[in-house]
């Protein structure tokens, strides 16, 4: 069983970064995201705690926190930067384009198919991402 996975907080303070008030609130949101919020919805939900936490701080704050390892950047169709935690296992994303949501989810044979593709093309596959957008099946049934 993987151990389980540490806080954002416990994660900044490993790496030395100052934790203020405000950071810690918007650490404490990002931990219990279940989504990918945008820098808007971390505002919408960190001003709940403080309402002093402004926009910019949350920018500072997602951006210094990129910037650490801790969160990744999903640039998706929405023009919207969205962010989750740097996750400890590659995964790919899965967007429905009507709501917005985004699945994650994790295919070997798609890893295996991508990294036979690099080779062929004479590469060694380092890294990538995989997006995928799309809407669900049953809306075509309608």
């Amino acid at each position: 069983m993987a151990a389980p996975r540490k806080g954002i907080e416990q994660r900044c303070l490993e790496r030395g970064l100052r934790m203020t008030g405000q950071r810690r609130i918007i650490a404490r949101v990002l931990d219990r995201a279940e989504d990918h919020p945008d820098a808007d919805e971390l505002h919408r939900r960190a001003v709940i705690a403080d309402p002093r936490i402004s926009l910019s701080t949350v920018y500072r704050t997602v951006r210094l926190l990129e910037e650490a390892g801790i969160l990744a950047r999903l640039d998706l169709k929405s023009g919207r930067a969205r962010y989750e935690q740097t996750p400890e296992i590659h995964h790919d994303h899965l967007v429905n384009i009507r709501t917005g949501q985004v699945v994650e989810f994790r295919s070997e044979e798609i890893e295996r198919l991508q990294a036979e593709v690099a080779r062929r093309l004479g590469f060694r596959l380092v890294d990538h991402r995989l997006e995928l957008y799309g809407v669900p099946l049953d809306e075509d049934r309608g």
